[in-house]
């Protein structure tokens, strides 16, 4: 069985439309996915109950900080309906939409026409983010490609780069239990942490209520897999898997397409008996 617990629909910064994602998912060999768009449910919306060769897992990917940087956590298998999920998603959103407001502020203080109304319009939806930016700079010639877009102006330390306001990590986890859900640290090995920062995220978000943490994401080293495997079980986390993936454009990150768990960790799925179609 091919558990692919972390991917992105155009619902938040994905390509493919929800019911395209788990077609392209189910010719990937995935039998069971989550789509875990940013601060979204949108795609469970509008989408109709997976194929019957595939069973989705009800997600999201909620924003949240950690010693002033931004950190990510998966809610899986939560229940899409609940009240408290949804208005924290609602906050969420909230919150989003104001710091898009800020990064269209300070790129206009870099010299780029306010771009705000244009990113919303590109957005078409609740959810804008940096990768909308970066579209609209490559389309009004600003920088030639998305790359560059978050090299001279929306990556880590450039002026888009907004990430206060979120809730705190606490505030999501919660949410999470309160919607039945799982909450696991996602992509743990990619804020370029330290190990010994990376443990005390670790330690930091299993005291916050946190029960998993993404083990595997997309392709990684053989070493890294290992570290987290080793770190999951010393916090008494379970394990969780996923390909990150964004579009069919970056085959580094298909459906599917990363190593499997190591035999020894616990993987978040054995506790799961609902909220999944």
């Amino acid at each position: 069985m091919i558990y692919d617990l972390h991917s992105h629909s155009n619902a938040s910064d994905g390509t493919l439309a929800p019911a395209q994602l788990l077609a392209h998912a189910a010719e990937c060999g995935v039998d069971v996915l989550a789509i875990t768009d940013h601060d979204s449910l949108d795609a469970y919306d509008s989408l109709e109950d997976a194929s019957p060769n595939m069973r989705l897992v009800t997600g999201i990917e909620l924003s949240t900080s950690w010693n002033r940087m931004g950190i990510h956590v998966l809610g899986l298998n939560v229940d899409p309906e609940n009240g408290i999920l949804r208005n924290g998603v609602a906050q969420q959103k909230k919150i989003r939409f104001e710091r898009a407001r800020t990064i269209a502020d300070r790129l206009q203080k870099c010299g780029v026409p306010d771009s705000f109304d244009a990113v919303v319009e590109i957005a078409n939806g609740d959810y804008i983010g940096r990768p909308h930016f970066a579209e609209h700079l490559v389309a009004t010639g600003v920088v030639k490609d998305s790359k560059t877009a978050f090299r001279k102006y929306l990556g880590a330390g450039k002026a888009g780069d907004v990430r206060h306001g979120w809730a705190s990590m606490d505030e999501v986890v919660h949410w999470i239990d309160a919607a039945g859900g799982t909450a696991v640290l996602a992509h743990p090995a990619k804020y370029g942490l330290t190990k010994k920062k990376t443990r005390a995220l670790a330690k930091d978000f299993r005291q916050s209520g946190g029960r998993g943490i993404e083990v595997v994401c997309g392709p990684q080293q053989d070493s890294t897999t290992a570290y987290l495997a080793r770190l999951a079980n010393d916090l008494e986390l379970e394990a969780s898997c996923g390909s990150d993936f964004h579009s069919p454009e970056f085959p580094w990150s298909r459906p599917g397409g990363f190593g499997p768990l190591p035999a020894d960790v616990r993987p978040v799925w054995e506790s799961w008996q609902t909220n999944s179609r």
